[in-house]
């Protein structure tokens, strides 16, 4: 990365952009699509983020690449949601926040497609970083991504008036850091799964860990620019999280076994190659299809709380066991 002067420059330029146009100026409720325009308003954003650092090649290819092509975008769309269920001044905050979510998952799926971990050759469609770029640029692509997540939601990036409480930078830092703990120690715990035979509560310890812990981040550091801590609100957003976040993994479970390739965007039938402990190995294919919907059930129960304010998130809720890939 450039020294700190030229990501300084960077991020002025970048905010004077943001400033001098009209789009994606503050998170508003979405009323036709919460995923689809989720997607649109964060390309923009991881664009406009990734364009304000200063990065050598192939380092900053390689980036561009795990970023920018595609992808659901399901952890900042929750990002967005959970911002938008409360009136306030935050803005910048959860826009930021979404933004370094997604720059997480996106270091995650660099480093667990490499060939000392699941060794893929395909993410969303392309080939994976490391087969484009190069283990070493790859490994290295991650980790700046992670660095770079933590910048982001540090600055003052999309800032159009005064700075955001402080407070609320911090709790999104906590929130953030945890969960990026939490997904790699879930997911030490999934290799060592491989092969062995674990029950539920095991299975689950690793899922919570590793998928979910970043869903229910990215719900929650949208929560807290809009709730105070003692809010009602934020227990029932961490329930809705928890539970979505392993919902969201158990269909994947599914998806591994009924989708193709060609749908899935990456190979399909590798968690069995791999002997990796699945809630279909452990469950068989039927009943874990079954579960996926009763953690989707009381996923949308704790949503009650906030009525039609969280139409949003119901939707982002139903399209999570809907989804083909």
């Amino acid at each position: 990365m450039g020294n700190s002067s030229d990501r300084a420059w960077a991020c002025k330029d970048l905010l004077f952009f943001v400033s001098s146009e009209a789009v994606v100026t503050s998170i508003s409720p979405v009323n036709a699509n919460a995923l689809f325009a989720a997607q649109e308003r964060i390309q923009q954003d991881l664009k406009l983020a990734l364009d304000a650092f200063s990065l050598a090649e192939p380092l900053k290819s390689a980036v561009y690449h795990a970023v920018m092509l595609g992808g659901k975008r399901v952890r900042p769309a929750l990002c967005y949601a959970a911002a938008s269920l409360n009136q306030h001044s935050n803005f910048a905050a959860a826009r930021r926040a979404a933004v370094a979510v997604e720059f997480i998952h996106c270091y995650s799926l660099v480093h667990d497609d490499l060939p000392c971990m699941d060794n893929d050759l395909l993410r969303r469609g392309q080939p994976t970083c490391h087969v484009a770029f190069g283990e070493d640029t790859a490994l290295l692509a991650g980790d700046i991504l992670q660095s770079m997540a933590f910048e982001v939601l540090t600055s003052r990036l999309f800032d159009q008036q005064a700075s955001v409480d402080s407070t609320v930078v911090l709790k999104q830092v906590q929130i953030l850091a945890t969960a990026s703990s939490k997904m790699v120690s879930g997911q030490v715990m999934d290799l060592q799964a491989e092969g062995k035979a674990i029950d539920q509560n095991q299975l689950e310890t690793i899922h919570r860990n590793k998928t979910g812990a970043l869903i229910q981040a990215a719900i929650m550091m949208g929560a807290v620019t809009a709730f105070s801590g003692t809010d009602q609100a934020i227990p029932q957003l961490r329930q809705f999280g928890q539970n979505i976040g392993l919902a969201f993994q158990v269909h994947d479970d599914v998806l591994d076994i009924i989708s193709t390739t060609e749908t899935l965007g990456k190979t399909a039938g590798k968690d069995e190659q791999v002997e990796k402990s699945t809630y279909p190995a452990l469950m068989g294919l039927e009943q874990a299809q079954q579960y996926a919907q009763s953690l989707q059930q009381q996923a949308l129960a704790a949503l009650d709380y906030f009525g039609e304010s969280a139409k949003d998130l119901l939707e982002i809720a139903q399209f999570v066991l809907s989804r083909k890939n």
